[in-house]
């Protein structure tokens, strides 16, 4: 018997090639447009962008240029304060997943719950949740590292095991997989802009993955290589390049 929690992701019919296909599309614009000539800025941007779209999935009526200028409402803020200590965190996944993503939400909650609330679970059963999510991030698997950040994406956000900001967390969680496996080590991709061009696509599958059927996880799993392929083109690199 596979030791390996995932083997049935590399089963599913179209998947593999799908994430295959948007790993390589990720692979060429960091290499092709210039990987070795990024700076912190590139990086900053990157998540700025990110943490705005995921403020406006998450009720956020900021633009852009307020979460820039600092002048975003409270989800925009909730959403740029995660952003900023993000990738402290990459070596917190990597080794204690579970408080990493503990420090996601009290980040993500601070100044809207008491603090004894920051990073806790509503409940027994979603501290479960969480706790097996920490475990499916520890254990060894040849399943696709963009299989594993769609999937932890999904379960956080349909779970909701965090009693606020479940989506910001989430959103946030992909991305932090995606730079602690390797894919995207400096964080130039932005899955959450991709999210948001695609909200209705995203929303529905989404309740698809959470309805805890077969067809609703292989519909999110496909739905999450489209994304992955569009978060490369919300890259700042696509931009600078240009």
């Amino acid at each position: 018997m596979s030791m390996d929690p995932l083997s049935w992701l590399v089963s599913l019919e179209g998947v593999p090639s799908a994430l295959a296909s948007a790993r390589d599309g990720i692979d060429v614009v960091l290499r092709d447009r210039g990987l070795r000539r990024t700076s912190p800025e590139t990086t900053a941007e990157s998540l700025l962008r990110g943490a705005h779209a995921s403020a406006v999935l998450e009720g956020s009526a900021s633009s852009l240029a307020e979460v820039r200028a600092g002048a975003g409402d409270e989800i925009a803020a909730d959403a740029v304060r995660v952003s900023t200590e993000l990738l402290a965190l990459v070596p917190v996944l990597r080794r204690a997943p579970l408080q990493a993503l503990a420090r996601i939400h009290a980040l993500a909650a601070a100044g809207s719950l008491p603090e004894e609330r920051l990073g806790r679970p509503r409940d027994g059963e979603a501290a479960q949740r969480v706790r097996d999510l920490a475990q499916l991030l520890t254990s060894p698997t040849e399943a696709p590292a963009l299989g594993v950040a769609a999937l932890v994406h999904a379960e956080l956000a349909t779970a909701a095991p965090f009693p606020s900001h479940n989506g910001i967390v989430a959103r946030a969680a992909e991305r932090l997989v995606l730079v602690a496996k390797g894919v995207d080590e400096k964080s130039l991709v932005v899955p959450e802009a991709a999210h948001l061009a695609l909200r209705a696509e995203y929303e529905s599958n989404l309740r698809g993955f959470g309805s805890g059927k077969p067809a609703g996880i292989h519909s999110w799993l496909l739905y999450a290589a489209e994304a992955y392929a569009a978060a490369a083109e919300a890259s700042p690199l696509r931009r600078d390049a240009e």
